[in-house]
């Protein structure tokens, strides 16, 4: 991202380096959902370990695609969501961003063309404004590459009236 991103803060669990990326792998792809709870603890003993973090209002977990999710058989970023809400005690919003357009798998792509694919894929339904003005929105998701889903993600919250959002990630791909 060459702008400053539209998010406020990242927390991040772990390095999505070995062995971590494989667990990863096996929750997103391999179906063992039973990881999820284990990546929500990680990420909570993260968040507990930043000093004067001011906790979220709401979560939201980052959303799928129809057919994404359909093929899949279910959301990996809300998996690891559902338990963390209960773990920190905020509440969660499954529905309170959609995905409205299926777009290539970001890691996929050239860094380059990862913006252009994700831009404008992400709305709130009309019923959700009002749970995100003035809101802080803490985002959940599996692994952070680029930035650049949960970048749009963010300034689609913040145009609707998020004051502040923290990204909660398990894990973040080093930079090189």
């Amino acid at each position: 991202m060459s702008n400053p991103p539209a998010f406020d803060a990242t927390i991040v669990a772990s390095d999505y380096t070995a062995p971590v990326d494989q667990l990863v792998l096996a929750l997103k792809f391999g179906n063992r959902l039973a990881l999820a709870p284990l990546f929500a603890r990680k990420l909570r003993d993260a968040i507990l370990r930043e000093p004067a973090f001011a906790m979220p209002a709401l979560l939201a977990a980052v959303p799928l695609s129809e057919k994404r999710l359909a093929e899949r058989g279910f959301n990996q970023a809300l998996e690891i969501a559902k338990p963390l809400a209960r773990a920190i005690a905020i509440p969660l919003a499954p529905q309170l961003i959609e995905r409205t357009r299926d777009t290539l798998m970001q890691a996929m792509l050239p860094t380059a063309e990862r913006h252009r694919n994700i831009r404008h894929a992400f709305a709130l339904p009309a019923n959700a404004i009002k749970f995100v003005r003035g809101q802080h929105i803490g985002l959940v998701d599996d692994v952070l590459t680029t930035g650049e889903t949960l970048n749009e993600i963010a300034a689609t919250l913040k145009r609707h009236g998020a004051v502040r959002i923290t990204n909660l990630v398990f894990a973040r791909t080093p930079y090189k």
